[in-house]
């Protein structure tokens, strides 16, 4: 049942892409084509690594099966490299010889575990990638295009998180919003080289930064690491909606409040009088991390 359905699903989005790709073309005033060429390459960056992601190391049937997953894992993880595939056409056609192409990139990729992790890392940065760019766009049939390649990526989401990992599919009541710049920070480590001919993007990758454990929970005490820290520094958290958590960090360590709560979170080092988070005193970070809680831990949660 698989392939007539993808294959019914990709007709689809094909008929449905056409128009919006005119339109774009057609519309954009000269003011608003330069503004939201950018932001669209900015988002063809993302899809190129996501493609190149999917498509050169996924592991095979059998390294899924001996890992203990049934091959319908490896089926939904190639369906999934498909649509970025087609992102990435969508976004190449609509922006033509203005579009970037693809770079040479490190993911670490040694297995299917780290597979499925950085999968899921990629995917929940996507999210949080269309949904902070939105509000920048001019042109709405733009936005709607990036919306519609929102709502796939957050699905992609949703489905690596429970049906793979056994995790909560949904996190927060709200996803978590990222800027430019704070995207960038987490691609670029990613990024090895890129042709020279891609256009320079307005951005700024923003000095790494690292916690332990890796996937902390609320209350919890983690170690921060990064070579940009200092005394009297704090932890910002960006987490649902943008809402932003602060901790103090005393001799490299900081603990979680209450108020990060579930779902996609981003670790962001900046000063001690810091009352936000913006790219002028962003010290190091983003660095992502997902607080799921178990389905018992949710339903007390949201129950009372």
């Amino acid at each position: 049942m698989i392939a007539p359905v993808a294959a019914g699903l990709a007709a689809l989005s094909m008929v449905a892409a056409a128009p919006v790709e005119q339109t774009i073309a057609k519309r954009a005033a000269p003011g608003q084509a330069d503004i939201d060429t950018v932001i669209l390459n900015y988002a063809l960056t993302l899809e190129n690594l996501e493609n190149a992601f999917y498509r050169d190391h996924l592991p095979s049937k059998a390294a899924f099966s001996k890992a203990g997953y049934p091959s319908w894992v490896h089926d939904r993880f190639t369906e999934i490299g498909g649509h970025e595939k087609a992102h990435v056409a969508f976004l190449s056609k609509a922006l033509g010889d203005k579009a970037v192409k693809e770079c040479t990139y490190d993911f670490g990729v040694t297995g299917v575990k780290s597979f499925i992790a950085t999968s899921q890392l990629l995917e929940g940065v996507g999210v949080s990638a269309y949904l902070g760019a939105a509000q920048n766009i001019t042109n709405t049939d733009y936005l709607t295009a990036a919306g519609s390649i929102l709502t796939t990526e957050s699905r992609h989401s949703a489905w690596v998180q429970s049906s793979v990992a056994k995790s909560d599919a949904y996190g927060a009541t709200q996803d978590t919003p990222l800027n430019f710049n704070q995207t960038y920070s987490l691609a670029a480590p990613l990024i090895k080289s890129c042709p020279k001919s891609n256009a320079a993007l307005p951005v700024t990758a923003f000095p790494a930064a690292s916690i332990s454990p890796a996937a902390p929970k609320v209350g919890q005490t983690v170690t921060v690491t990064s070579s940009k820290l200092k005394s009297g520094q704090k932890l910002a958290f960006i987490t649902g909606g943008g809402v932003v958590a602060f901790a103090d960090i005393n001799d490299g360590k900081a603990k979680l409040p209450a108020a990060v709560g579930f779902g996609r979170t981003y670790g962001v080092i900046v000063p001690g009088d810091a009352k936000t988070v913006t790219d002028e005193n962003t010290v190091a970070g983003p660095v992502a991390f997902d607080i799921l809680p178990t389905a018992s831990e949710a339903a007390a949660f949201y129950s009372q």
